[in-house]
């Protein structure tokens, strides 16, 4: 079975979305990870229509790396409660999606 994954985020800005990327693929819990430009978000939060400025991360990922991930982006992340959504991989190219495998599987912690 396919274990990678895409992880969905929204940071509020170009810093803190470089600082969570940079330490995910550091430490090896993330193959890749795309900063993506600026956009803007438009949500309801306690009752109120906002409209954000944001910046999307990408990060190609494990299932297994996925709690430890996590764990990171929760600690990196300035929000009360960040966005972080995983999406299944159902295909791609197997050479990829294999070098995020062995990229990540190299040092899951136990």
């Amino acid at each position: 079975m396919n274990d990678t994954i895409l992880v969905i985020s929204n940071f509020p800005d170009r810093a803190s979305a470089e600082l969570a990327a940079n330490a995910l693929v550091a430490d090896r819990l993330a193959a890749c990870v795309n900063v993506l430009a600026e956009c803007v978000s438009i949500y309801r939060w306690k009752g109120i229509v906002e409209h954000t400025s944001e910046v999307p991360l990408l990060i190609k990922t494990t299932r297994s790396a996925y709690a430890q991930l996590e764990t990171i982006l929760r600690d990196k992340h300035p929000y009360e409660l960040p966005e972080i959504i995983a999406l299944t991989i159902d295909g791609g190219l197997p050479e990829y999606l294999n070098w995020i495998t062995q990229e990540v599987r190299q040092t899951i912690k136990s």
